[in-house]
């Protein structure tokens, strides 16, 4: 049963007060009352979404579980290179050249040989930053003091305080005291940005364009401390836009420079846009303070409903304040409301547990809390909470990466049309729930990651940030500029002060307040580019990344955010989506790069599928060594065989493509499997443990993956009209295939539990070794006869065989350490689904001799279609 109040569908309570129902406009009679019932028992979580962009979807109640928080009730308990880099530059069928291997020093010539003493090379002088820069007249013009507020020029300069020791600052401090200490760090200042062509010598070349977009960066820098008292100032908007309550009162406040007039209106006062008329200053921002009832209560209820109505150029219109902490949809209604979320402090969700400390080895597991019910729903936060977070840490990954948690009125655009950029996803829960379920994260020694869109924003009028005062060009580029032909959404305006700082303060809105550990940036690409990477294919040459298409404005925002996220966060990390090869992209900010932790190996998942499109007889074993090993030196990349991408409606799982319908009828146990199931299950452990060991430094799986899903995802939707007359059927709303059936991987009776395990033994094989993250590589064969690849990573030999029908008794494999060699991991085992042709309890002793460019060698086994992992007896973990 779905419980309502005012029109807004809400958590379920054992009573209900019947308020008449509420449109956009017009004065409202009803006293204003909290949308959140008081606690009386604990109760279910229940909600119903419905599309903003389809006004004939029916509503889609949502369970959860009987764990959930309940408003006002009482809440549950180093940079990775390369010794040596095999690098392919073209794809050879011959047998002899598929051995070759290059040194780092051999790929670079001249001076790039300075590379390995980078770190100990004198920095080169600073450049001026010039004359050409305009001066940016920014909108803040005030300071508030216990709810009084006064103009002032500009805010006072902010102390630098002495930053404090990562490993105190991360492990040692009381959580709850952690914003407080946040803002006590000051965020080191520009570097000379000189040393990226030490570390890339080719980037002398560009010098102009670089030294040009590192004084932007600086300018942005030193405007922001002359203006707004530094980076950590600026990036507490939060603090002073939107709504902000004191000991006095509320003040509310929107930058709207397009509005001619502006009144809050809400459940508080009615509706009544007379009632509470907002004032404009000189640099287009509204505001308007609140003070507190006569008894000292809150002007505005925790949980009422809350709009800015604005006179606008384009008309009047009721809008979801742009700074909002939360919105929920009314049920019958398209647009979502906006909700002043403020409980009291005995109501409000306490972090219990300390941030784990940022892993050398990040193991990703990709997760969408909507879709990960087994049950044809959309689940909670709460059950995700209980269900999902034990079953990642069993597993063995120890990052989360969560998708969808920005406010987006469009359940099926996968969360990447925001409309409420501060708002948790209210589809799944309350902000509190949300909090519980990263701090529940946190005490299981998880980092949380989130798919923050920065990229572009919803197109909606209604409910998103679109139009908001009425004019085009508000938060986005104006014309085609700021419109994203391909997404349907609009384009920030990187180079305009309040989109900066909009955009600053949501990166450390999530960061502080819920306590995220970090983000993986959506759609870097588009950002860096004017074209947005669309119809463009890039080739490597470096004029395609230093030229006219380059968005210098957008570039200097991400290096701002990393600057950011780096300052006050020391063990934050920050992914960057591009697929374009952007160099600097992973290299520190000070240094002249944009400062990403990580960049996700895109090109990886696009080659499998490229492959699985053909027979096994025209794969390429150096096509795959290549693609695997196509990064920039120094630069961390977090490879992936597959993401939530290639599980979309309209592409295949790799597992489909491997074993087609064969999934539905012969994955059982009782009875024989098919040559396709059989070649489907071996090639989909061999993609996996061969992207993780050699395509980067971290490694991503999308949930269900591990024992691969035999399902695409595919969102509740309705048919779609194109203009051309055409129409694209849809699902009639069907949940069947957003959900994920971690059943399948848990039943021992099918065989997708065997590739599950697989999966686990793979992370747990990374934790005892950290191959990933060892500075040893070496890429020893390369065979496209005997379709045999074998390669060094850390300690550990690894030995591909690729071959649909040989197997080779007696197989020499090149080693660097002498010694008796055991295997590790094989995934013939029968626990993995194999067919146990090797024996473990197997020893492997060294030969003296050169082989494939290695002092030594042992020989194998090497049944077809079989991945085996060697280590040294003497390193084996305890």
């Amino acid at each position: 049963m779905v419980y309502t109040l005012s029109g807004i569908r809400l958590p379920s309570a054992p009573f209900v007060h019947k308020l008449p129902g509420s449109t956009s406009h017009g004065d409202r009679k009803n006293t204003n009352l909290s949308c959140f019932l008081k606690k009386h028992s604990s109760s279910r979580m229940i909600f119903a979404v419905r599309s903003s962009n389809d006004s004939d979807s029916p509503s889609s109640v949502v369970a959860a579980s009987e764990k959930v928080l309940v408003p006002g009730g009482h809440i549950d308990d180093s940079s990775s290179s390369t010794d040596i880099l095999e690098v392919a530059n073209t794809v050879s069928g011959d047998r002899s050249s598929s051995k070759d291997q290059l040194e780092v020093a051999d790929i670079l010539s001249g001076d790039a040989q300075i590379l390995h003493d980078a770190d100990n090379m004198k920095m080169e002088g600073d450049h001026s930053t010039g004359d050409d820069i305009n001066d940016v007249e920014t909108t803040d013009g005030y300071s508030e003091v216990n709810g009084k507020h006064d103009s002032v020029s500009s805010p006072a300069a902010v102390k630098h305080v002495k930053a404090m020791d990562v490993e105190t600052y991360v492990l040692s401090h009381d959580i709850s005291k952690e914003k407080d200490m946040v803002q006590q760090v000051s965020i080191p200042p520009p570097g000379t940005g000189q040393r990226i062509y030490e570390i890339d010598p080719l980037l002398r070349s560009y010098r102009e364009h670089l030294d040009y977009r590192y004084a932007h960066y600086t300018k942005m820098r030193e405007d922001i401390d002359k203006y707004e008292g530094g980076l950590e100032t600026f990036s507490r908007g939060y603090e002073k836009f939107g709504f902000n309550r004191s000991a006095t009162g509320v003040t509310y406040r929107e930058w709207a420079p397009g509005a001619k007039s502006g009144a809050l209106i809400g459940d508080f006062n009615n509706w009544n846009p007379n009632a509470d008329i907002m004032t404009q200053n000189d640099f287009g921002v509204w505001e308007i303070f609140l003070p507190n009832n006569a008894d000292g209560s809150p002007p505005i209820p925790h949980g009422s409903r809350v709009k800015i109505r604005m006179d606008t150029p384009s008309g009047i219109k009721d809008s979801i304040p742009a700074w909002i902490k939360f919105s929920v949809q009314a049920p019958g209604q398209i647009p979502f409301d906006g909700i002043y979320y403020d409980p009291p402090e005995e109501e409000k969700y306490v972090f219990k547990h300390s941030r784990p400390k940022k892993p050398k080895s990040l193991r990703i597991y990709e997760s969408h809390v909507g879709m990960s019910s087994m049950e044809p729903m959309i689940n909670t936060y709460a059950n995700f909470r209980d269900d999902v977070l034990p079953r990642i840490k069993k597993l063995g990954y120890n990052a989360v990466q969560i998708m969808a948690i920005q406010e987006h009125s469009y359940y099926a655009s996968f969360g990447y049309h925001v409309t409420n950029f501060f708002a948790p996803s209210s589809r799944c829960g309350t902000p509190d729930e949300l909090k519980s379920l990263i701090d529940r994260a946190h005490e299981l020694g998880l980092v949380v990651l989130m798919d923050i869109v920065h990229s572009h924003a919803s197109n909606n009028t209604l409910d998103g940030l679109n139009m908001f005062d009425g004019t085009d060009s508000h938060y986005f580029h104006s014309g085609s500029r700021g419109y994203h032909w391909m997404w349907d959404s609009r384009l920030f305006n990187y180079g305009h002060w309040e989109v900066m700082r909009f955009l600053l303060s949501n990166a450390r809105w999530w960061l502080e307040e819920y306590k995220f550990d970090g983000f993986r940036f959506d759609g870097v690409t588009s950002m860096m580019y004017t074209h947005h990477g669309l119809q463009v294919a890039f080739t490597g040459n470096y004029d395609e990344y230093f030229g006219f298409a380059t968005d210098v404005d957008a570039v200097v925002y991400l290096m701002l955010v990393n600057d950011l996220i780096h300052g006050l966060f020391p063990e934050a990390i920050s992914i960057g989506e591009d697929v374009s090869g952007m160099p600097t992209f992973c290299i520190p900010v000070q240094d002249g790069g944009i400062g990403f932790d990580y960049r996700l190996h895109m090109a990886i998942a696009d080659k499998w599928i490229e492959l699985l499109k053909k027979r096994d007889e025209d794969w390429k074993v150096g096509d795959i060594v290549h693609t695997l090993t196509n990064r920039r030196w120094s630069e961390k990349c977090v490879a992936y065989a597959e993401s939530h991408d290639q599980a979309l409606v309209g592409d295949k799982t790799i597992a489909f493509w491997l074993m087609d319908k064969d999934m539905y009828e012969f994955m059982a146990l009782d009875r024989p499997s098919t040559p396709l199931v059989d070649r489907g299950i071996a090639l989909h452990k061999m993609i996996r443990l061969i992207t993780m060991g050699l395509g980067g430094e971290g490694y991503l799986n999308f949930m269900g993956n591990e024992f691969g899903h035999p399902e695409w995802i595919d969102f509740p939707r309705a048919d779609r009209h194109l203009p051309d007359g055409k129409v694209i059927p849809g699902n009639n709303f069907s949940y069947d295939k957003c959900r994920r059936r971690f059943d399948l991987g848990d039943a021992d009776y099918l065989r997708y539990r065997g590739m599950q395990a697989f999966d686990q033994a793979m992370q747990h094989l990374e934790e005892a070794y950290g191959f990933m993250t060892s500075e040893h590589q070496y890429i020893s064969r390369k065979d496209e006869g005997d379709r045999m690849i074998t390669f060094e990573r850390g300690n550990l030999v690894f030995v591909f065989n690729f071959h649909w029908n040989n197997s080779y008794s007696d197989y020499r494999i090149g080693c660097l350490k002498p010694g008796k060699y055991k295997i590790v991991l094989d995934s013939d085992d029968p626990l993995f689904g194999g067919f146990n042709r090797l024996d473990h309890n197997a020893e492997f002793f060294t030969f003296e001799g050169r082989y494939d460019g290695r002092p030594r060698s042992f020989l194998v086994y090497a049944p077809c279609r079989t991945a085996v992992v060697y280590a040294l007896v003497d390193d084996e973990p305890k």
